[in-house]
């Protein structure tokens, strides 16, 4: 059946059997290329649903080791992968849930220097770093090599999803550029429920498969946000700004920048509207 072994049919034969999917759109996502940047709260629920939903190759971006106090929400990682790089970690948790999926493990930090490279074989990049310069850079180089994004954020119960395709609006169209260096509290200061990441890493993979497979509505156009305290969604409409930096009729970014590294940020605002929050933590 297109190609697929008699144990890929048996692995993904609950997922084969959707009309939207079939034996051509699972051989489709057996042949398709991820990119996850970041292995934290947001790239783990989004690689373990990737991997087992048998996309073909994920690239993971991490340059950090696994800390104690992840694990209440970073669910690729175990307490014996403390002090280890999450980027093994991450490699043994998917090596053992699919050895059907082929993993590209980029342990780096992402910068303006290496970024375009990094992206380059990857259909869909998956954003759920934990700092603003990660978020506009990804979003930038995304624009600029015309690739989808699917970006999440979170922070203490809230999160936010958005999908951000060539052509239309960015997330710059939303959120022109960083808020000032220290307006914002990190999570490590403010806090997350554990749970929340997953909810919108499931989003964010749900989205990535939806491009892949193309079928279905996605976000794009749309911005979800979502209140864990109330079990709220909201829905907010993007449209392109054409004054926007990066994807305006004019843009002032015409090749990449990195805001600093050390630019404390998270993810999402306090509020539910997008004017004066901070989407841009992941964990």
């Amino acid at each position: 059946m297109f190609g697929l072994t008699e144990d890929q049919i048996r692995r993904y034969s609950r997922q084969i059997i959707l009309p939207q999917v079939g034996g051509k759109g699972q051989g489709k996502l057996l042949t398709s290329k991820v990119l996850v940047v970041g292995a934290g709260g947001l790239g783990s629920p989004v690689a373990f649903y990737l991997a087992a939903a048998g996309v073909g190759t994920l690239g993971i971006v991490d340059f950090d080791a696994v800390d104690l106090s992840n694990l209440h929400r970073q669910i690729l990682h175990r307490t014996g992968d403390v002090g280890r790089p999450k980027t093994k970690s991450a490699a043994k948790t998917l090596r053992a849930l699919n050895p059907d999926v082929t993993l590209a493990l980029h342990r780096e930090r992402i910068t303006s220097e290496n970024a375009l490279k990094i992206l380059e074989p990857y259909d869909v990049v998956v954003e759920g770093s934990d700092n603003f310069p990660t978020k506009y850079l990804v979003n930038d180089a995304c624009v600029l090599s015309e690739k989808p994004l699917v970006l999440g954020a979170v922070y203490q119960f809230e999160g936010q999803v958005g999908v951000f395709l060539p052509g239309g609006p960015c997330y710059r169209c939303i959120f022109p550029e960083p808020p000032p260096r220290g307006a914002v509290a990190s999570c490590q200061e403010a806090g997350v429920l554990g749970v929340v990441p997953g909810v919108i890493g499931s989003i964010q993979a749900t989205e990535t498969l939806k491009l892949l497979l193309e079928v279905g509505e996605t976000l794009a156009g749309r911005f979800l946000v979502f209140d864990a305290l109330h079990m709220s969604f909201m829905e907010l409409e993007m449209a392109r700004d054409p004054d926007c930096p990066v994807c305006g009729v004019h843009p002032t970014v015409t090749e990449l920048v990195d805001y600093g590294l050390d630019w404390p940020g998270n993810s999402c605002p306090s509020g539910s509207e997008p004017e004066g929050s901070a989407a841009g933590r992941t964990e």
